[in-house]
């Protein structure tokens, strides 16, 4: 076993953490506050070919592998996680399930622009809908519903909590086209934002990753061709719960990046501050705290490298990606608040980022499947 990064890995790491520092960390606290979606960042990571890394050349992507992805999505979210987020949803979720799902006509119209992160210039991103204002952790019970009217669907109903959700330019949809067969009347559908129909809510007021552009969607009587259904009819529950697994993964990354930046300004505050006469960090309480921190980090970053490590070699990657995110969203909630605690009365204004970073973590336990559901799969996989 070779825990030993590779040459390109390193660079990969490199150009993360450059961007993340020289183009991120300022303005980031003002994008918190008022809420504003990163949008230069967004165009930048399409320039690094960030949008679409796991994406293979021939179709716009940057051919890498799911390790470099995990590395990138570290960095960025060390620094800012509303950016990550934008980055984690267009590779993961919208990227993936085109390249592995759609068809070649599909994969040429909306892939590689998606992978690319510009269409004529202008940014192109995608987002995932399949949450609902009935149907979160149940993703079974789906009530956006598709009618099939010959040479087209009629697409009506409403999503909710969609990362990406006005910034988009390409929806992937999850709709019931036949409620009597359940989770087997599902299918997946590629819709454009500005096709008549399509209604963009107001933007989510949240507690964390408030730069990051949350909306509900609703479709009223929004005709999608035949053509733009994705995948084998019926197909689109194990549509979205394959993508899914794969999305975990980066988040899961971003959790440990979250945790690391947190961790990394704890150990910069403890080597300044001082207290009864010298620096915090020559503190036992403070050293212990540092040292749970780190070792927490460290454990998540391998569980991320083995279910990416999995999913690179073909292997069923499933319940490690559940394993990797439940660890490491857990471990960025509990990091966080130590660093907050490490910092003392500092750590509870927006000046010193580790207030920010404990807002943004709890996400992480929530969005692309909760903690508790990342528990029923692992669960499940041990009692086989």
């Amino acid at each position: 076993m070779d825990f030993k990064l590779t040459e390109e890995q390193l660079m990969i790491r490199k150009a993360a953490r450059d961007f993340a520092i020289n183009s991120c960390l300022d303005g980031v606290i003002e994008r918190d506050e008022k809420q504003l979606f990163p949008i230069e960042q967004v165009k930048q990571l399409a320039d690094l070919g960030f949008l679409g890394m796991m994406v293979g050349e021939a179709y716009g992507g940057s051919g890498l592998d799911t390790i470099s992805y995990v590395i990138a999505m570290e960095e960025i979210s060390k620094v800012d996680a509303s950016t990550s987020v934008c980055m984690s949803v267009n590779n993961s979720l919208v990227c993936w399930g085109l390249e592995h799902y759609g068809t070649a006509d599909q994969k040429e119209k909306y892939l590689k622009p998606l992978a690319q992160g510009k269409l004529n210039g202008e940014l192109y991103i995608g987002a995932f809908l399949l949450s609902e204002p009935e149907a979160g952790s149940d993703a079974t019970s789906q009530h956006t519903n598709a009618e099939d009217k010959g040479d087209y669907y009629l697409l009506n109903g409403t999503k909710n909590w969609i990362t990406n959700g006005s910034s988009a330019s390409v929806y992937l949809v999850m709709a019931q086209t036949d409620h009597s067969k359940g989770s087997k009347g599902i299918n997946t559908f590629i819709v454009e934002k500005n096709w008549p129909g399509v209604k963009v809510g107001p933007k989510e007021n949240k507690m964390g990753i408030r730069g990051s552009d949350t909306h509900s969607i609703s479709f009223i009587d929004v005709k999608v061709p035949k053509e733009n259904q994705v995948g084998e009819n019926g197909a689109g529950f194990q549509f979205a719960m394959k993508t899914l697994a794969g999305g975990r993964i980066g988040i899961a990354a971003q959790a440990l990046g979250i945790a690391s930046g947190a961790f990394e300004r704890s150990v910069a505050y403890a080597k300044e501050r001082k207290a009864f006469g010298k620096e915090i960090g020559q503190h036992q309480a403070i050293q212990f705290k540092l040292a749970d921190m780190a070792t927490r980090i460290e454990a998540s970053r391998i569980l991320c490298f083995k279910a990416a490590w999995e999913k690179d070699n073909g292997m069923d990657y499933a319940v490690s990606s559940s394993m990797a995110k439940v660890f490491a969203s857990e471990t960025a909630m509990w990091v966080t608040t130590e660093a907050v605690q490490v910092h003392g009365g500092y750590g509870y204004v927006k000046e010193y980022h580790v207030e920010r970073m404990m807002r943004d973590a709890k996400i992480t336990q929530i969005y692309e499947g909760t903690s508790e559901v990342q528990r029923i799969v692992i669960g499940r996989a041990v009692l086989k």
